[in-house]
């Protein structure tokens, strides 16, 4: 897609009966500033870029139904955070169809799960227990002695190396601490210690 940022969002807009500003307010909150790229071709976005528009397009308008297909891809830690407190604040009055590989990802976000094989219905059932989507968790890692490999995962995690390699401090959105515990259990000869706690996600990290 060729078309410049701002010539899309308008279309967007104008197509859905929404205002552009709200398409832009979303995207801020994903950390996505539009005006800077509005004459920038689709096309030339980068991967997360072009994710957080499309999501700020969905999301910046009224709807009863959204259908999203792995809606999280490409998606910094922080920016999946703000994405699933977004979907929390829609649970009330929007019915939400999400297509997805990665079960740990969207376990947390479903009261009804639909597994298809072949292109027939295999399961079809409730989900017992609802997880909060803008649930945030602080963890704090101790390890047992410095390594290159985990601390290059914690910093793409947003990490915060608090004792030359052996300690780290971090936060994890609800919907993806099945994913961060998974990342973590590969290094597991590594950790001394483990600390994950649920905190008000206005908290921040000290």
């Amino acid at each position: 897609l060729k078309m410049p940022v701002g010539q899309l969002v308008s279309f967007a807009a104008a197509v859905c009966r929404t205002d552009a500003g709200r398409i832009h307010a979303v995207a801020r909150r994903l950390g996505l500033d539009v005006e800077p790229i509005l004459a920038r071709p689709f096309n030339r976005l980068s991967g997360g870029m072009k994710q957080k528009l499309l999501i700020a397009i969905a999301l910046g308008r009224d709807a009863q139904v959204l259908v999203m297909d792995e809606p999280a891809a490409n998606l910094d830690p922080e920016a999946r955070h703000i994405f699933f407190a977004l979907l929390a604040e829609r649970l009330e009055k929007t019915t939400m169809i999400i297509s997805s590989h990665r079960l740990d990802e969207v376990a947390p976000l479903v009261n009804r799960v639909v597994e298809m094989d072949m292109g027939k219905i295999v399961l079809d059932d409730r989900v017992a227990e609802e997880s909060k989507l803008s649930a945030l968790f602080q963890v704090r890692l101790t390890l047992a002695r410095a390594d290159v490999a985990i601390a290059r995962t914690l910093v793409a995690w947003q990490f915060a190396d608090r004792a030359d390699g052996i300690e780290w401090h971090g936060q994890v959105s609800g919907p993806d601490r099945l994913r961060f515990i998974g990342m973590v259990s590969r290094y597991v000869g590594l950790l001394s210690r483990i600390e994950m706690k649920e905190v008000d996600p206005a908290v921040v990290l000290q």
